[in-house]
């Protein structure tokens, strides 16, 4: 059995989209050996560990979540031995490298596919999720694809249906078979013996689908929100394709491969019904910890949105130490959902600052350390197939995935000596790692300071929450270990707001903003906040 260490708590890990970090060789798309030259600025924000979204061999219709080859790297971004090379940089660096995994669905070009769809009696057809047509032709059941339309497509050759959760190009994989998850499992054992510290399991909710493929209900009209009447997907509950019970031993399957290695990780992305969350992460057996959308998909940035992740999905859940994350490459940047326009640097230091107080193992998104908002992008440049479905009123994901800007005055921003895969803003430039490491009130300079926080304050890594009742747009919260107590404040407004200090308030620990102390009152300028001693 492995060594139980738990390294991974109260944590912050940094996720690099490979395709946009940095390019080497000028042809526009990030690379390992980018990753490699800019490691020091991962050390420099204080991470402890480092999360590569996918750089495996794969045709790029979902740019590397349609995998053709788990155990290889695209052409496009290195070889193995840059792999190997970059786990061992990392490593000698102090950090940890996590790495993507996509075991719920390949691409339609994987060699498992290829010898699957030829016939339903060789040695993979049963390795993916096939049915029959209806009598009239139509599609087995009423699933829907998160990508828009129905959740299956023909194949004329088996003349038969096969399921995709996302797009046609992603068909599912069916851990129904044995062969299958021994395979995946196989998968993870390649990466882990090659010195990888664990895993961000893909989709991990979706791992089995009912056999009997019942069709999905409506989500009650009492529960529809804008985001689900947005998308038409989102207009019944996944209950039948994902969200399993039986899930959990897909999860049980991925733990029990963790614990024949040393101090590795697994946690899950749990993008639907976030209350099955405890059903798959936490205690010996399950994934180690999990995310799911809560904040991802927040707008409002409203006081209760945080007490409510807390005390009304978390707080039964005992054995499980939770992921805090605001950003990742499928979620406009924060900056922008919570303030709009082309960037708010009083805000990115709130949202920063908020982000290391709350409990959780903290998943920071590449950019988020500079403040970077999204980018508006024009139809000409977009790439996402999402924002290919519903441009103009849905741009898709590439507004978060832009390449990072190193250098405010280089042309590819310091990112490429070539054209850029997807076009760098003015106002990102302005936001530029050179200009903002020469700073010291820049956004970078603020996120090493929130991270060298956390550290020297054991109740805010690991630290049990408690939250306090306000008014108005201040969010407050006590974390507390043994030996120390800390009071959490923040204004998430654009007015200024006060708070009564209790007695005992000790001295602050860090601001951020516009904080002034008058005797027992707190006086918060906008987008402001401070810690005290307890």
């Amino acid at each position: 059995m492995g060594n139980k260490a738990e390294w991974w708590k109260g944590a912050v890990v940094y996720q690099i989209y490979p395709r946009s970090f940095l390019d080497t060789n000028g042809d526009g798309i990030g690379d390992l050996k980018g990753i490699e030259e800019k490691l020091d600025h991962v050390v420099g924000l204080g991470a402890d560990a480092i999360w590569l979204s996918p750089f495996y061999p794969s045709p790029n219709k979902d740019f590397g979540y349609d995998v053709s080859d788990y155990c290889d790297v695209a052409p496009e971004m290195g070889t193995l031995a840059d792999f190997d090379r970059l786990v061992a940089a990392t490593h000698k660096r102090g950090m940890k490298l996590i790495v993507d995994q996509v075991l719920a669905h390949t691409s339609e070009q994987h060699s498992w596919f290829q010898e699957s769809q030829l016939s339903a009696n060789n040695a993979k057809s049963d390795w993916y999720v096939w049915a029959d047509a209806k009598e009239d032709g139509t599609v087995p059941n009423n699933w829907l694809s998160a990508f828009g339309g129905p959740a299956w497509s023909w194949n004329p050759v088996r003349r038969q249906y096969y399921h995709h959760k996302f797009l046609k190009s992603q068909p599912k994989v069916n851990f129904h078979n044995e062969e299958v998850v021994e395979a995946c499992m196989n998968v993870l054992r390649f990466w882990l013996d090659r010195g990888v510290d664990g895993f961000r399991l893909d989709v991990a909710n979706a791992y089995l689908h009912d056999a009997a493929l019942t069709d999905n209900p409506p989500l009650p009209m009492e529960k529809r929100t804008f985001m689900d009447w947005a998308h038409a997907p989102r207009l019944q509950q996944h209950i039948h394709d994902a969200n399993r019970e039986e899930n959990e031993w897909a999860m049980k399957r991925v733990r029990a491969v963790m614990e024949e290695y040393d101090e590795r990780l697994a946690f899950g992305e749990f993008s639907e019904r976030q209350e099955m969350l405890g059903l798959y992460a936490g205690g010996l057996e399950r994934l180690h910890t999990g995310y799911t959308f809560h904040f991802l998909e927040d707008w409002s940035f409203e006081p209760p949105v945080f007490r409510e992740y807390y005390e009304e999905l978390l707080a039964p859940l005992a054995d499980l130490f939770p992921c805090v994350t605001f950003s990742n490459h499928d979620i406009v940047r924060p900056v922008t959902r919570w303030g709009g326009g082309q960037g708010d640097d009083r805000l990115a230091k709130l949202a920063l600052t908020i982000l290391v107080a709350l409990k959780g193992t903290v998943l920071m998104y590449q950019g988020e350390e500079l403040g970077l908002p999204e980018t508006d992008l024009d139809r000409k440049d977009i790439k996402d197939p999402v924002g290919d479905l519903y441009f103009p009123w849905v741009k898709g994901r590439d507004g978060c995935r832009t390449p990072m800007p190193w250098e405010s005055g280089a042309a590819g921003a310091g990112f490429t000596s070539g054209t850029p895969w997807l076009p760098i803003p003015d106002y990102h430039k302005v936001r530029a790692a050179d200009v903002q490491a020469g700073d010291r009130n820049s956004v970078l300079a603020h996120a090493r300071q929130v991270v060298a926080l956390r550290k020297a304050h054991p109740a805010l890594k690991l630290g049990d929450i408690r939250f306090v009742d306000t008014e108005g747009k201040v969010l407050a919260f006590t974390r507390e270990v043994e030996g120390e107590r800390l009071l959490c404040i923040f204004n998430l407004g654009t007015e200024a707001a006060s708070f009564g200090l209790p007695e005992g308030a000790g001295e602050a620990v860090f601001e951020v903003g516009e904080v002034m102390r008058e005797s027992g009152a707190l006086s918060l300028g906008a987008r402001s906040g401070a810690i005290f001693k307890l």
